[in-house]
């Protein structure tokens, strides 16, 4: 199968569409399919361009015998509405030109959403090129938007939903990223097509490794004997992130426990001052790392933190970061109810809940794991069973590619 995958987002930059793109494009490429990736010039989480693709139009490279396009996109480190939308409608406009005249004719297009808007690039393309669009959503855009306030024009939100449904009932197949997105898409279109395609984890990247953890360790100025929480991913408005502050406080007079936040993201330079304010130095804000050094990273941790805001809208979310961490036998503290409490908690017994935006519940479950080593390992085991039986991306990617072929005869 000649397949494009159409995306705002692709490494360099590191995140979770990022990460998840890439290994299905990798796997579905080693299945002998021929990949092409269109995409924008790498500037996230930064909202940067990065050196050497500064002042360009358009780039073709090559990433790991991935033939990947790149056009141009509008960046700016401002946060209005205006902007975001140019940033998002500078690389719908970009990517139409350059996969029109750059890319052959395909058999499936793929595209991401969010952003919601890139569908119309890629309806058009799939027009020019006979393809069969899938439309991929990991976020039920704009619905998420509307409920984290973070879009409140109602001309806006008319317009995006109606071109979330015309995308949804022009889609040969609509894929979702967790089964509270399928559900959802499936009530509202019960005529159409929607497959679960889950985040998972490469099992063959996350491996232990204890000597770059030491070292890792020592670089940052952690001590041997220090029990690590882990927060790495974006730093923003979905995440809730005061509650971990919150619960740095109340843990002080633990004098090992300390909070390690990696990331950028719109919230990050709040989240510093309010450290400074409360006086915390149990608490670390760190730059993201590049993705080959998070096994190293992850395997310094105890164990990992994975708030999000208490609110309905995430009773159906998934988050990716904890796929790498119960790979790599570290427990969770999940605040996250719904869909992942329901798998990784109760199915999985990989962590331990707390309720979202409760800093006394996950003060709590951090002195509840200080004081049992003996639980911190068996959570470690059994969510490492777990993820490795049901959330594998080589076999993720097996189940998706059979799904294709036979959707294709």
């Amino acid at each position: 199968m000649k397949i494009l995958i159409l995306t705002q987002y692709f490494p360099p930059e590191v995140g979770a569409p990022q990460n998840r793109l890439y290994e299905l494009a990798i796997r579905l490429k080693e299945k002998g399919d021929e990949v092409t990736i269109l995409t924008a010039m790498p500037n996230y989480p930064k909202m940067e361009i990065h050196e050497g693709y500064k002042g360009k139009w358009r780039v073709k490279e090559e990433i790991k015998g991935l033939t990947v396009h790149r056009s141009w996109i509008y960046v700016s480190n401002k946060k209005s509405i205006v902007r975001r939308l140019l940033n998002y409608y500078s690389f719908v406009f970009s990517a139409f030109w350059v996969g029109l005249f750059r890319i052959r004719k395909q058999d499936i297009l793929l595209v991401e959403s969010p952003p919601l808007f890139l569908g119309k690039t890629a309806w058009l393309l799939s027009l020019f090129k006979r393809s069969k669009m899938i439309f991929n959503v990991s976020d039920l855009w704009p619905e998420s938007a509307e409920k984290l306030g973070l879009v409140n024009n109602k001309l806006l939100l008319w317009g995006s939903y109606k071109l979330e449904a015309f995308l949804y009932r022009r889609s040969w197949l609509v894929s979702g990223q967790t089964q509270g997105i399928v559900k959802d898409i499936q009530k509202r279109f019960p005529k159409k097509d929607v497959v679960w395609l889950p985040n998972g984890v490469n099992v063959r990247l996350f491996v232990p490794q204890e000597n770059e953890a030491k070292s890792w360790r020592t670089e940052i100025g952690l001590k041997a004997d220090d029990f690590v929480l882990l927060y790495a991913g974006i730093i923003g408005y979905a995440q809730g992130l005061d509650i971990l502050l919150k619960a740095a406080e109340r843990l002080k007079t633990h004098q090992q426990v300390k909070f390690v936040l990696l990331g950028s993201g719109p919230e990050k330079e709040r989240l510093l001052a309010l450290k400074q304010e409360m006086h915390l130095d149990n608490v670390l804000f760190l730059d993201p790392v590049p993705k080959a050094k998070m096994p190293a990273v992850v395997s310094a941790a105890d164990a990992a933190v994975i708030p999000l805001r208490k609110l309905d809208l995430f009773l159906g979310a998934i988050p990716s970061k904890l796929f790498e961490n119960l790979a790599m036998k570290k427990p969770i503290l999940l605040g996250v109810d719904g869909e992942a409490r329901e798998l990784f908690i109760e199915k999985g017994k990989g962590g331990l809940y707390f309720e979202p935006d409760n800093d006394e519940d996950l003060a709590a479950k951090v002195e509840l794991l200080i004081s049992n080593p003996h639980l911190v390992k068996e959570l470690g085991e059994n969510g490492h069973r777990y993820v490795s039986e049901y959330f594998d991306l080589d076999k993720i990617a097996e189940g998706f590619r059979t799904k294709l072929i036979e959707k294709m005869k």
